[in-house]
C-alpha cells in the first residue's frame, strides 16, 4: 500500500499531525514573483547559508579569523556547495540522469545530497585558507558551526517539498501525509529528526567552545561527524527515499556516516592521549603574534 500512496504524494498534499490534535497544513511549496515560481525549498536553504555565514562571522576572531575571511569564503563556497550537493545526488542516480540529461540541472525541483556538499566545501575551505596561510583546521572548526545551522534550517526546505521522510509508523510524534484522493499515509517526520538532532549538536559545540574545552584546531570538526555521522546514520535507516550503493542494498549516506563516526572517534581517542600545549592553538597564537606586535610599536613610539 505504501508505495502505491507515495505516487500520489505531491508537492500540495496536505499535511497533519496526530500529535497536536490533528492539525492539519497545507504550506504552499513556492510563490510566484513576476510569473517566476520561486520554491521555498531553496529560499529556505539560502536562509541557512545566510544565517550561519553571519554567526561564522560574528565567532571568527575566535578561532583567530577575521569576519572577512568568513565573507571571502562564502563567495566561492555558496556556489561550489550547491554544485557538489547535486553531483553527488547525479552520481548516485547516474542511470536515471543519463536517460534524462536535462534533468541534472532542475536543482529547484529537488535533489541535493548534504555529504557532496560537504566535500566540496572542505576542498573549497582548504583551497582559500592555503590562499589566505591560516590552518584550515581552524576554519574548518569555524565553519562546522555555519554548517549546522544550515542542515537546521535547510531540512525545513525538504518540509515544504513533502520529501525526505521515513517510513509508515504509528510513533507518537508520526506525520500524516494526505494524498489528493483523501488518503493518507502516517511517517516518520525524518526531516524534523535531523533538524532537532542538528540543534542538539549545535549547542553542544558552543557549549564545549565558550567554555573553553576546545584543546586543539580540528577538534569541533571531528566532534562534528562523530555526532552528525551518528544520528544521520539512525536517521538514513528510516528513509525511503536513500540513495544505495549500485544495486546493492547498502545506503550511500548510512554507510557514509558510520565510516566517517568510526575514523572521527579513532582520531579523537588518539588526539585525547597526546599533549596540546594552548600555545599551539592557532586563535592563541594569532593573540601572541598581536601582542608582541603591540609591544613593539609601544617601544617604537618611545624610542
Amino acid at each position: 500500500m505504501f508505495p502505491i500512496l507515495m505516487q500520489t504524494i505531491q508537492r500540495d498534499s496536505a499535511i497533519c499531525f496526530p500529535m497536536l490534535g490533528n492539525l492539519t497544513i497545507n504550506p504552499p511549496s513556492y510563490f510566484t514573483v513576476f510569473g517566476k515560481n520561486i520554491y521555498f525549498y531553496g529560499v529556505i536553504i539560502g536562509l541557512g547559508f545566510i544565517l550561519g555565514m553571519l554567526y561564522c562571522a560574528r565567532r571568527s576572531r575566535e578561532f583567530g579569523l577575521k569576519p572577512d575571511d568568513v565573507y571571502d569564503l562564502m563567495i566561492w563556497l555558496i556556489p561550489f556547495s550547491i554544485i557538489g550537493a547535486r553531483l553527488y545526488y547525479v552520481l548516485f542516480e547516474l542511470e536515471n540522469y543519463l536517460r534524462h540529461p536535462a534533468e541534472i540541472f532542475a536543482i529547484r525541483e529537488g535533489g541535493l545530497a548534504i555529504y557532496g556538499g560537504i566535500i566540496a566545501g572542505i576542498l573549497v575551505i582548504w583551497a582559500v585558507s592555503r590562499k589566505k596561510k591560516v590552518p584550515v583546521a581552524a576554519f574548518l572548526d569555524l565553519v562546522v558551526f555555519g554548517l549546522l545551522i544550515g542542515q537546521i534550517i535547510g531540512r525545513w526546505g525538504n518540509f515544504m517539498n513533502r520529501e525526505a521522510f521515513g517510513a509508515e509508523t504509528e510513533i507518537f510524534c508520526r506525520m500524516g501525509l494526505i494524498a489528493p484522493d483523501g488518503s493518507s499515509i502516517y511517517v516518520h517526520p525524518t526531516f524534523l529528526y535531523e533538524s532537532l538532532w542538528n540543534l542538539g549538536i549545535l549547542i553542544f559545540l558552543i557549549w564545549f567552545t565558550k567554555k573553553g574545552k576546545r584543546r586543539y584546531d580540528g577538534q569541533c570538526l571531528l566532534l562534528y561527524f562523530l555526532l552528525y555521522g551518528l544520528g544521520r546514520a539512525w536517521i538514513e535507516g528510516l528513509r525511503t527515499d536513500s540513495l544505495y550503493i549500485g544495486g546493492s542494498n547498502i545506503r550511500v549516506s548510512q554507510a557514509l556516516s558510520l565510516v566517517l563516526a568510526v575514523i572521527s572517534l579513532a582520531v579523537l581517542l588518539y588526539q585525547s592521549r597526546r599533549p596540546h600545549p594552548p600555545e599551539a592553538l592557532f586563535v592563541n597564537r594569532v593573540a601572541a603574534a598581536e601582542e608582541a606586535a603591540g609591544e613593539k610599536a609601544e617601544e617604537n613610539k618611545e624610542n
